[in-house]
């Protein structure tokens, strides 16, 4: 599969920062943390946007960071709830191919203590497994690819997106 760029879309804990960083060592590319363009953009961290606009507003925030980023030969590692912004992942599906990183739930809690603290777009009431029964038809529906790391660790996990990926002439 031959795209300028990857995109990583999963949930909050798959590794999509720490496997980006990785790949895009390995690969030659730039990495890009969508979540830090947000904190950078609007000079505070994800939790306190989230605690002074709402999750609504936090996703509207992150669908117009998203959707403006431009790269080329890029990892882009994605906020979990980017995939609540269609405008978002239909601007990275025109600039890149997108991976969603996928983990059954019960490993995906055992990986997650403080979820708020990640800034993690919650509504009110709404559990990890509610997020996880929400998000997981949106990540399918935008995956070009997906990887299911079940098993697997981070060096298994950037092998097998970048077997996807062969190298193109010229890296």
């Amino acid at each position: 599969m031959e795209k300028q760029n990857i995109i990583l879309i999963g949930m909050p804990g798959v590794g999509k920062s720490t496997a980006g960083v990785i790949l895009a060592k390995l690969l030659g590319y730039q990495f890009i943390d969508a979540d830090l363009m947000i904190q950078q953009q609007e000079g505070k961290l994800l939790h306190e946007i989230i605690r002074e606009r709402g999750t609504d507003g936090f996703l509207a925030v992150e669908e117009r960071v998203n959707s403006g980023i431009c790269a080329e030969r890029a990892v882009i590692a994605t906020g979990g709830s980017v995939v609540y912004g269609a405008k978002a992942m239909e601007h990275y599906r025109r600039i890149g191919a997108v991976v969603y990183l996928s983990l059954p739930f019960e490993e995906l809690a055992r990986r997650l203590h403080d979820i708020r603290g990640r800034g993690v777009a919650l509504r009110d009431g709404q559990t990890l497994y509610d997020l996880y029964q929400e998000r997981a038809p949106l990540y399918e529906k935008y995956a070009d690819v997906t990887i299911e790391e079940y098993g697997l660790n981070i060096e298994q996990t950037v092998a097998r997106i970048a077997a996807c990926f062969p190298p193109v002439s010229g890296t």
